[in-house]
């Protein structure tokens, strides 16, 4: 399923959602200028998982150069289709979670998401030497509380058939648990794969998913929200 568009308007501009594609978009087009110093950015600035391992043995291995690819992971890219798949989704499904917590409250949920969705890839993965990158984590998170606050948001999805994409629409609840099916089974799966090959952080996804649910619970009932009326069309 890809979704195109959904038919749920809000009712304030999505101002943090746009500034986060910005500078993701921003971010991507430094890579690009890079050169042969990319890999050596992707591997500073990427989370690497068995780092962590030697953060207490290597003397060469700071705080900073440890942790802080927790938070710029999530503003990497690896090319100009994860970057536009990933920014595909937020521009669909974040301006609503936006305007229901309210921007700040929303940029500081879309971040721990992001962070939280870093720490489970590393549990999953702990001896992976292969960086880790891209916004999915911090995505997912939106797309976790997407479905649970607007279960029956209508969704236009293509469904890529063998010979027909059909385009039809679909319920959130739909759309967006299948798509966390796919990232469950897929997770699953790369339990046993090598910890030095590469590909999709499905764990990342599904931390991210779960976390985007259970704290946009926590920022309702601690902060509140906008408490403002929907209707889906």
């Amino acid at each position: 399923m890809i979704p195109i568009r959904d038919k749920n308007p809000s009712s304030t501009f999505p101002y943090v959602t746009i500034g986060i594609i910005i500078v993701n978009v921003f971010v991507f087009f430094i890579e690009l200028s890079l050169g042969p110093r990319l890999d050596r950015f992707i591997m500073q600035y990427g989370l690497v998982p068995l780092k962590l391992q030697y953060y207490s043995q290597s003397p060469d291995l700071t705080f900073i150069d440890t942790f802080l690819p927790f938070l710029t992971s999530m503003f990497l890219h690896g090319g100009f289709i994860h970057l536009i798949g990933n920014m595909w989704y937020l521009w669909i499904f974040g301006d609503n979670i936006e305007d229901k917590l309210g921007h700040f409250k929303y940029l500081c949920f879309y971040i721990l998401c992001g962070i939280i969705a870093a720490c489970v890839h590393v549990f999953f993965n702990s001896q992976s030497k292969v960086p880790c990158i891209g916004a999915s984590g911090a995505i997912a998170g939106v797309l976790g509380a997407y479905m649970i606050t607007f279960p029956r948001a209508r969704v236009l999805t293509i469904i890529p058939l063998v010979f027909i994409w059909p385009v039809i629409e679909l319920p959130a609840m739909v759309v967006l648990g299948f798509w966390f099916v796919i990232q469950f089974f897929n997770g699953a799966a790369s339990i046993s794969a090598s910890a030095s090959s590469g590909g999709v952080a499905w764990w990342a996804h599904i931390g991210g998913f779960v976390s985007g649910i259970l704290m946009f619970y926590i920022f309702r009932k601690i902060f509140g929200g906008t408490h403002r009326r929907y209707r889906y069309h």
